[in-house]
């Protein structure tokens, strides 16, 4: 097994609309492991296939194995990315208008009945999280992997710079029994033998995440006088790194199926 610490750092706003409120989209300050996932990996383990027509143009349907654009593609590959956690990080929100379309309403000039102020109805605010925003991540390997310095993420494409460090597997040891996670986890992709104790819930789309999860069952650990040792020429690294063993993607969905 291989395990990367890898920090993301924001070069351009991230935004994806995780809650909708009235003319407010609002960006949830975690990043979701699955878009994380597509991010790192489409084009070269996931298919990227190019459509413009049909059913399946476009539509990633990450736990279908009827999709190209799937998941399960890393859990072949013995793969697996964590949601990643924000260390620092700031938001900005921006005005757009939007777009004239028949679904959303009809714009109208000023001075219409329902304009009557200095200002378009059909406009929105996207709270979006800022540049220089920074996060932490890990990415499970069962081989030594490639991971890009730069990926494309949320709805505006924006650039984000990886930074990976390997952590030497000398420094970790397997164990079983109750233990506190502070990363957070994806309750779906958890293995069905691991007990879910007590967590804190983070609601986004398409999965919630959970954080400072106490769990229960197997699980790996970092040893505590060799990984004091590493954290001395690298102080970036987290003061310990608890998480679950056997963690896929759908793991506890695709069991029930």
């Amino acid at each position: 097994m291989k395990l990367y610490h890898c920090i993301l750092t924001l070069h351009d706003n991230v935004f994806f609309a995780t809650r909708e409120m009235g003319i407010l989209y609002e960006t949830e300050k975690y990043l979701h492991n699955w878009a994380l996932s597509y991010a790192l990996f489409k084009g070269t383990i996931i298919p990227h296939p190019y459509r413009l027509q049909g059913e399946l143009a476009q539509s990633p349907d990450y736990l279908d194995e009827k999709r190209e654009q799937n998941l399960i593609h890393l859990n072949r590959a013995g793969i697996y990315v964590f949601p990643a956690k924000p260390l620092l990080w700031s938001y900005q929100i921006n005005t757009f208008k939007a777009a004239q379309v028949s679904y959303y309403g009809i714009a109208k000039q000023f001075g219409d009945k329902g304009a009557d102020r200095n200002y378009p109805i059909n406009y929105g605010r996207a709270k979006e999280l800022a540049v220089g925003s920074q996060y932490r991540t890990y990415i499970l390997s069962a081989e030594t992997i490639e991971i890009p310095r730069w990926i494309r993420l949320g709805k505006w494409s924006a650039k984000v710079k990886v930074t990976s460090t390997l952590i030497p597997n000398e420094l970790l040891q397997t164990a079983y029994g109750e233990y506190l996670c502070n990363h957070p986890l994806n309750l779906i992709d958890l293995p069905t033998d691991t007990e879910i104790l007590l967590y804190n819930r983070i609601v986004m789309p398409p999965v919630s995440l959970i954080n400072q999860a106490q769990l229960q069952g197997d699980y790996w650990r970092t040893k505590k006088e060799a990984w004091n040792d590493f954290r001395q020429n690298n102080p970036f690294l987290p003061i310990e790194i608890s998480f679950p063993q056997k963690i896929t993607y759908g793991a506890r969905q695709l069991t029930h199926a």
